[in-house]
């Protein structure tokens, strides 16, 4: 799985909202400023050269579906994210969110909670 750029990423967080659709219904739900619309099909254009959408031929017009879950792409680069600035360490990530004070201590209560009852599936 290929990294996505920045515009590629916007498009797909779209994408998967939607759970597919046109470049017209993508472009509507993208936030200003929008891209032109030409842009916009690159992008979708380049998002199914990577294998990360199908398209079906409707008409004059294609129709796009995401092939990649959004679940499974945070999984993936969540781990390079984590690996490359926080050397593997997903306590070092939330101890710099919490010195950060980007993390409540309510969050830090949710998220130990989770881990509890994960542990106890």
């Amino acid at each position: 799985m290929e990294k996505l750029t920045q515009q590629e990423e916007e498009a797909m967080q779209v994408i998967w909202t939607l759970g597919g659709g046109f470049i017209k219904d993508f472009l509507e739900k993208l936030p200003e400023p929008k891209p032109p619309y030409t842009t916009l099909a690159s992008t979708v254009k380049n998002l199914e050269k990577k294998g990360y959408l199908s398209s079906e031929k409707l008409g004059n017009t294609y129709r796009y579906a995401p092939l990649i879950y959004a679940e499974d792409y945070k999984k993936k680069f969540m781990k390079g994210f984590v690996g490359d600035y926080f050397e593997n360490s997903y306590k070092e990530l939330v101890a710099f969110f919490a010195k950060e004070k980007q993390i409540s201590a309510d969050e830090l209560k949710e998220i130990i909670d989770m881990i509890e009852n994960k542990k106890a599936e």
